[in-house]
This record gives C-alpha cells, sequence and structure tokens, in this order.
C-alpha cells in the first residue's frame, strides 16, 4: 500500500520508506524474528489479535511480522507483509522531515515518531491514519538499535479518517452561514486575510483588491410584517441572485468574486486581482440590477433594494480592518444619499470628518483634566441569578460632546498612543473600585475586576510592571483581577506580546477573549494560549431571537444554538469558562443556560450603572459562586 504523495525513498541510508495504516500486520505462526528471537506463544496471540493494527520492525527497517488488524486495514494478507520494507507502507519517506525523524528512531537516537498519512489501500480506496513508531521493550533509548540482541521497532496504525472527516464537517459549519449556504464572516475575512499577505500578489497578479459591501434596504420591515421565516428565505434568495451575478462577473484571471454573508442582512463581494475601480462599479451595478425584479416567496411577492459601498484599492499596505472600514464607511454614505445605490469610497470625505479631529487634538488633555468615567454592567450567573461581575465601561465626559461612548474615542486613542496613559487610569480606578467593593461587603465572596487591554498597551508601555503595582497600590489580589483583550489580539498573539500575557498569567492574573467568534478564530492555537475565559460575541446571542411564534410551526434553526453548543463544549474541556454577551430575553437567557454558559450580560439584567449602585446588586441573588467585577473600555 502506497501513501497518496510520491517522493524517492532515500533507500542508502536505511532502506525503503513506510507509510501510515490502520490494519495491523498479523505475525507468522512458528516464526523466528530477524533477532534471533522466537516471540513466546502468549505474546504472539495478544499481538496477532489485537484491535490496533501493528507491527514488528527489524533493525533494518524491514516487517518482521504483522497482526490480522494491519492486513484487514491495508487489505492484505498480513503474512505478505513480513520482509517488507516498513517505510513504504505507511508512506514515511514522502517528505525528508518525516523520513529524518524515523531514520533517528531506527538508530535508537529518538524514542518515538508520530505523524498522520493518507494511504491507499490495495483496493483503491483511502483513509487517513496516524502511525506511531517506537522501539520495543528491550532496545536501548540511545546507541545502534542494529545490534544483534535489539528486537528493533514497533509499528502501529490507526485509522483517523473518522476523526478527519468530522473535523472537516465542524469546519464547514463554522465557516458557512447556515441560511443562506454561503461563506459567514469568518471564511470571508480569512480569506481577505489571506489575500492581503505578501506572497499572494508580490508573484503574480495585479496587486489590488476591492470589495462590495452591501445592505439591503428595509430589511427589518419584512421581517416585522412576514416574520423570520419569510425573512430567512428572503436572505436565502438573495443569496442565489449574488451568486449568479458572482459567476456572470467571473474575471478570467481572479474567477468569480466571492460572495458571503456578514451577518443580518449584510453581505459582501470580494475581488481578488480587481483591475481598477471600474471593475467594482460595474460588478456593484450588476448587483443593484440583479436584485431589482421582485422575489417569489410561496403566496408572497416581495421587493427588496440594497445600498453598496465600494471600496477598491493596492493590496499593499492595506489591512483587512481598515479596507472593511472603509467598506462600512462606503455603505454608510451610500445609505445616507437616499439608498438603492452604490457609492465609492472617497478618501477626501472620509479625511473631513471634524469631529474625530476635534476628538483625536483633546483626547491626551482630557485624561490630565479627568474627564472620564466608568459605568458598570452586571455579569450574571446563568445557574443561580447572582451577581457574579460586572463590565465597567469608560464614558468621557466632553465638554463640547457630551457623554461620548467607548465606539467614540478608544480607536483614537490607540491611533495616537494616548491609550496607555488612558489604560493605566482605567487599570487603576477598577482596581481600586473592586477592593472597596471587597471592603464594603466583607460576608460576600471576594469580587474579581476584569480590565480591557488594547494591543498597543502590550507593545508601547511595560504591562506587567503596571499591573504589579497597580495591585500592590490597592491591596487586590492577582486571582481577582483579569485582563480582556479582543480574539484578534489574542490570537495573533506572538513574540513580546505572548510573553506578556504568560507573565501576567504566571502572577495569577486571569486572561479573557474578548468577543470570542468574531474574528480570525485559531482552536489548535488557542489551547496554548494562557486564557481562562472566553466571551461570546453578541451575534450569536442575537441568532437565538428566533423563537416558534416568528419562525413557524418548525421553529427556530438549530444552527446557532449548536454553533455556540460547540464552543461552549470546547471551551470546557479546556478547562476555559464562558461569558454570553447581549443576552436580552429570558428566553435566551433559559437556551444558553440549557447550553452550559456560565454567565451571562445584557440588558436583561441592567444596563451599565454608576459604582454605588452595583452595591445593591451583589447580595440579590442566593449563595452561590464568586461574585465578580469586570471593568474596561470595552463596547457599550
Amino acid at each position: 500500500m502506497n501513501g497518496t504523495s510520491e517522493g524517492p525513498a532515500p533507500a542508502a541510508d536505511l532502506g525503503p520508506a513506510v507509510t501510515e495504516s490502520d490494519d495491523g500486520l498479523a505475525p507468522r505462526t512458528g516464526r523466528t524474528g530477524r533477532t534471533g528471537r522466537t516471540e513466546p506463544p502468549a505474546y504472539r496471540s495478544v499481538f496477532t489479535t489485537a484491535p490496533l493494527a501493528m507491527a514488528v520492525v527489524d533493525a533494518e527497517g524491514l516487517v518482521v511480522s504483522a497482526n490480522d488488524t494491519l492486513g484487514t486495514l491495508l487489505g492484505t494478507d498480513p503474512a505478505a507483509l513480513a520482509g517488507s520494507v516498513a517505510a513504504d507502507l505507511v508512506d514515511l519517506a514522502s517528505d525528508a522531515g518525516t523520513w529524518h525523524a524515523y531514520r533517528e528512531v531506527l538508530r535508537g537516537h529518538r524514542s518515538r515518531l508520530r505523524c498522520t498519512r493518507r494511504l491507499k489501500r490495495a483496493d483503491g480506496h483511502s483513509l487517513w491514519a496516524q502511525v506511531t513508531v517506537e522501539p520495543l521493550a528491550g532496545t536501548g533509548d540511545s546507541g545502534d538499535s542494529g545490534d544483534g540482541d535489539a528486537p528493533g521497532l514497533l509499528l502501529s496504525v490507526a485509522d483517523v479518517s473518522a476523526r478527519r472527516e468530522l473535523q472537516a464537517r465542524l469546519r464547514h459549519l463554522q465557516m458557512h452561514d447556515p441560511v443562506t449556504r454561503l461563506p459567514n464572516r469568518a471564511l470571508f475575512f480569512e480569506r481577505l486575510t489571506a489575500a492581503l499577505e505578501a506572497e499572494s500578489y508580490e508573484h503574480g497578479g495585479t496587486g489590488r483588491i476591492g470589495v462590495c459591501y452591501l445592505d439591503l434596504d428595509g430589511f427589518k420591515a419584512v421581517n416585522d410584517t412576514h416574520g423570520h421565516r419569510v425573512g430567512d428565505r428572503l436572505l436565502a434568495a438573495v443569496a442565489e441572485r449574488l451568486t449568479r451575478c458572482a459567476e456572470e462577473a467571473a474575471h478570467a484571471r481572479s474567477g468569480a468574486p466571492l460572495v458571503a454573508r456578514l451577518g443580518g442582512d449584510e453581505f459582501a463581494l470580494l475581488v481578488e486581482d480587481s483591475t481598477g475601480t471600474d471593475q467594482l462599479a460595474e460588478l456593484a451595478a450588476a448587483v443593484l440590477a440583479a436584485l431589482q425584479p421582485p422575489f417569489e416567496l410561496a403566496d408572497r411577492r416581495l421587493s427588496v433594494t440594497a445600498s453598496v459601498g465600494v471600496v477598491e484599492r493596492h493590496t499593499a499596505g492595506t489591512t483587512p480592518t481598515a479596507l472593511m472600514q472603509a467598506a462600512d464607511t462606503t455603505l454608510y454614505w451610500a445609505k445616507a444619499d437616499g439608498r438603492a445605490r452604490w457609492t465609492l469610497f472617497d478618501p477626501e470625505r472620509n479625511a473631513n470628518r471634524m469631529t474625530r479631529q476635534a476628538l483625536a487634538a483633546t483626547l491626551r488633555p482630557a485624561i490630565e483634566r479627568g474627564e472620564f468615567a466608568l459605568e458598570y454592567q452586571p455579569l450574571v450567573g446563568m445557574e443561580d441569578g447572582r451577581v457574579r461581575g460586572v463590565e465597567a465601561l469608560i464614558r468621557w465626559n466632553h465638554p463640547q460632546f457630551g457623554v461620548l461612548a467607548p465606539n467614540r474615542f478608544i480607536a483614537l486613542a490607540e491611533e495616537d498612543g494616548s491609550i496607555v496613559p488612558l489604560g493605566r487610569w482605567i487599570l487603576r480606578t477598577a482596581c481600586h473600585q473592586a477592593r472597596r467593593w471587597q471592603l464594603a461587603h466583607p460576608d460576600e465572596p471576594p469580587i474579581f475586576v476584569s480590565v480591557n487591554v488594547a494591543v498597543r498597551q502590550v507593545w508601547d508601555s511595560d504591562l506587567v510592571a503596571d499591573v504589579a503595582h497597580t495591585l500592590e497600590e490597592t491591596g487586590l489580589a492577582p486571582e481577582l483581577l483579569q485582563l480582556e483583550l479582543t480574539e484578534s489580539a489574542v490570537m495573533g498573539s506572538a513574540g513580546r506580546p505572548l510573553q506578556v500575557l504568560k507573565a501576567l498569567s504566571d502572577m495569577g492574573v486571569h486572561i479573557a477573549i474578548d468577543d470570542f467568534g468574531t474574528g480570525y478564530s485559531n482552536l489548535a492555537y488557542l489551547s496554548r494560549l494562557p486564557v481562562s475565559v472566553l466571551k461570546l460575541d453578541g451575534a450569536f446571542v442575537r441568532g437565538f431571537q428566533y423563537d416558534a411564534a416568528a419562525s413557524g410551526a418548525g421553529g427556530a434553526n438549530p444552527a446557532d444554538e449548536v454553533i455556540v453548543e460547540a464552543m461552549v463544549q470546547l471551551a470546557h474541556r479546556l478547562g476555559l469558562t464562558v461569558t454570553a454577551e447581549c443576552v436580552e430575553t429570558s428566553a435566551q437567557a433559559t437556551r444558553l443556560r440549557r447550553i452550559g454558559c456560565d454567565t451571562g450580560q445584557g440588558w436583561l439584567y441592567s444596563r451599565p450603572v454608576a459604582p454605588d449602585r452595583i452595591s445593591a446588586l451583589l447580595g440579590h441573588a442566593g449563595p452561590g459562586g464568586p461574585a465578580g467585577v469586570q471593568a474596561g473600555v470595552g463596547n457599550p
């Protein structure tokens, strides 16, 4: 049996290569191995009937004996495998790294090799297999395994095809919208990020990229009038027309644009290797034309229009965030200009936002003048209803513009670096407040405070020293402090940021991922981060607003709940707790409790309130887990 990948086996050093397989090789009855030893009958019986596919390999890399399970897995007679080159059976020579590792194990310089291979059986069927090679009992950990007394290696093969298939199905569910079957926001940003990487355009292509970001006009009225079930059918019909439009506009060089549903009634068409603004303008006009004919949905005839924001630019120097911010701004312009139209991004128009400039100019002095304050929104235990924490949201009491929410100035603070002194003020104020709550309620469990941290704070300040100094100054225990970073910031942590997070975790400070599920999720990387809490983005909870009355006799589409439940189970298996944001109805809270969410946050429990209001809430529910307070610069 051969692996699907081909490559010459460097036989001069060791003999032919090994391939992976899930079936075991049966030992030949009454046969003495190449080491000169005859296996005891009891051991040979266990080996032959073992459910794990196995083979004994001698010091030269040749199969001494194989069990029946390996023969079944490979679709061949196990006796015929004796004398075969083990590396050829499981495709270990197809890449240099695996081949070198296998030789190290064979020579006794390495204790184990484990790898995954795609193998082809004798009947032509393929399978994914996990191959493990390790010395047999009695083989030394070092030295030359070619010694005549060495019993050789044990090759074991496990069929992991079902697991690989399940992983592929889960990824498809994670990356596709259940209503329209289109790629979702996560997959869209994955493709967008890949398209903006330097290697994707430095070796060919136009070096340009374009986005048509569209929003259906008046879609809320359709949901309100006809119900969410009809609204979902309309979204699916719109998706079909957008897909046909993209196929018709396919460019010979770049192919059809990617059509994705970003959420709600928002869609995007991503054009890689675009040829200029004219191509994007033609695509936007074609989209509007495709949506003009009425939609026939059962006994209903519905009409819908769309507003489209168009952005086209060089890929060099562009980030996914900047591109989509420009697209979102342009979409807003299209709606403000009258809807049912497309608008091209205008850098000059964007540069003339005087309010933004005024805020940027007064941000640093505002910190010195003490114009900022914190409000707190409770986090409630899903099981017992107890106030377990609050999220503190920063407000700017601007003398000219009034009270400003964080989304009006946090981005500015990150751009000009004032987020560093502002972050220090938030950290100090939140820790002092948490300590005051703790002293004011000695009979209550101690409360923790969570502070949102921007990436620039990690790079531009000594965050570890700032945290240590603040904890010493306020008397707050490290385990009562939690730091939040956005998903994209945490998942992209490497080098200094990752070192900082690990240092903070070693101090006893907890690390949380905010808005989980909206960034570029890397679940494999998640397990290696010093994270203790996941906060599910409110977009998932808003998907729970469907109910039987709105969606018909069939009830709600369970896809959102299935995805959230999978993420909660994943988090719990990794030892993490889960907080659901934007909980607004009792029905949402009930479903989240059934799924297993640990805490909830949203207007169902309370809007953000002043610190003195929190004291009255801390003892409302019965005894339960520890109470907590979450503070930071997050969105309201």
